[in-house]
C-alpha cells in the first residue's frame, strides 16, 4: 500500500509538472519571449531546484490540517491521491482547465468522509485551506491589474522597442514563477508521502525526508520540461491576444503571489493565478479586452473540481469495497 502511495504522489508531481508548464509558459510564447524548446528546459531546471530551498509548511497544511491525524489511514491517502490523479487526467483528456491542488483537497476530505465520516474532517482547517483556493485568483487578478497598470504608466512614452526588453525581462519572471510554481506544488506530493511514511512506521512523525522531495521535485521538472502544448495554445490565445508586457505584468503578479503564499505555509493553485493575473493584465488595458466568457468557462471548472473529486472518492471506494459496503460517510448522507 505504501509503495503504490509513493508512485501516485510521485506521477501525481509529474502530471502537475506537465499541466502547469502550460500555464507557466503561455505568455512566454505568445509573445514570442523564448523558443519553445528552451523556455521548456529552462522552467524544468527552475522547478527542479525551488522544492530544496523552501521549508515544508505547505505539506503540513495539506496533509495535516484536513483530517484528524487519529483517523487517518494508508487506504485514506491511497484514495484521495487516485481520486486526485484520475480527475487530473479526465480534464486533460478533454481539455478542462482545472487545478491539481483543488483535485488534491477534494479528494482527501472525499475519501476521509466515505471512510472515517465527517467527524474525521477538520472543519477549521478545511476553512484555512479552502478559502485561500477561493481567494487566490482574485489576488492574482487584481495584482495582475495594478502591475500591468504600473508598467503602462511607467513606460508610457516608450517606442515599440521597448519590446525587446520585455521579452529579456520575461526569462527572468519566468524562471521565478516556475520557481514559485514547485516551491508550492512539490509540497503537497512530498506531504502525501511524508504522512504514509508516518502511518507505515516508517518514521516516528511527519518528517519530510530529502528522497522524496528528491523524487517529487525531479517527477516535477520532468513533466514541466515536456509541456501541454495544448493547453499552452490554449491559454495563449483563447483569453486574449498577449503581448510582452501583458506576459511580463502577469508573471510577475503571478510569482509574487504565489511565493508569498508559499512562505506563508499556504497552498495555492498556480494554475488559477496565473491565468487570473493574465487577465487582469488584459483588463488593465482594456475591459473588454478579455473574453470573459472563456473566463466564465474556466471559473466554472475550478469551481467544480473539489465536489468533483469528492465523488470520484466515493466511486474508488464503492468500486475497491464492494456496492453494499456504503461506508460512515454514504450511511450520515443516507440517514438524513
Amino acid at each position: 500500500m505504501l509503495y503504490l502511495l509513493i508512485g501516485l504522489a510521485v506521477f501525481y508531481a509529474y502530471f502537475n509538472g506537465y499541466r502547469d508548464s502550460s500555464s507557466i509558459l503561455a505568455g512566454v510564447l505568445a509573445s514570442r519571449a523564448m523558443r519553445p524548446r528552451v523556455a521548456l528546459y529552462l522552467v524544468g531546471a527552475a522547478e527542479l531546484v525551488a522544492p530544496f530551498l523552501v521549508g515544508s509548511a505547505v505539506a503540513r497544511a495539506v496533509t495535516t490540517g484536513l483530517v484528524e491525524a487519529s483517523v487517518m489511514m494508508l487506504n485514506t491517502l491511497v484514495m484521495a491521491m487516485a481520486a486526485a490523479t484520475v480527475w487530473s487526467v479526465f480534464c486533460w483528456w478533454l481539455g478542462i482547465p482545472s487545478s491539481s491542488t483543488h483535485a488534491l483537497i477534494g479528494g482527501l476530505v472525499g475519501s476521509a468522509w466515505m471512510i472515517h465520516g465527517w467527524e474525521s474532517i477538520r472543519g477549521a482547517g478545511l476553512v484555512r485551506v479552502v478559502l485561500p483556493l477561493l481567494a487566490a485568483p482574485f489576488v492574482g487578478f487584481m495584482m495582475g491589474f495594478v502591475v500591468m497598470g504600473l508598467l503602462m504608466l511607467i513606460f508610457s512614452g516608450a517606442t515599440p522597442r521597448i519590446n525587446v526588453l520585455f521579452r529579456r525581462l520575461q526569462v527572468v519572471t519566468a524562471v521565478l514563477l516556475a520557481m514559485s510554481n514547485s516551491a508550492n506544488d512539490v509540497q503537497k506530493s512530498v506531504g502525501i508521502i511524508a504522512l504514509g511514511l508516518a502511518l507505515a512506521g516508517g518514521a516516528a512523525s511527519f518528517e519530510v525526508p530529502l528522497w522524496a522531495v528528491a523524487a517529487c521535485a525531479a517527477a516535477m521538472a520532468l513533466g514541466a520540461a515536456r509541456g501541454d502544448w495544448r493547453q499552452i495554445r490554449n491559454l495563449g490565445g483563447k483569453v486574449f491576444r498577449i503581448r510582452p508586457l501583458n506576459a511580463l505584468a502577469s508573471q510577475a503578479a503571478s510569482a509574487g503571489v504565489v511565493l508569498t503564499a508559499s512562505a506563508f505555509g499556504v497552498p495555492v493553485s498556480t494554475s488559477h493565478i496565473i491565468s487570473t493575473a493574465l487577465m487582469g493584465s488584459g483588463a488593465s488595458e482594456r475591459v473588454n479586452k478579455v473574453r470573459w466568457h472563456v473566463a466564465a468557462e474556466m471559473a466554472t471548472a475550478w469551481i467544480l473540481t473539489i465536489p468533483a473529486t469528492m465523488a470520484v472518492s466515493v466511486v474508488i471506494f464503492l468500486a475497491s469495497n464492494g456496492v453494499r459496503a456504503w461506508g460512515p460517510g454514504l450511511a450520515q448522507l443516507l440517514a438524513r
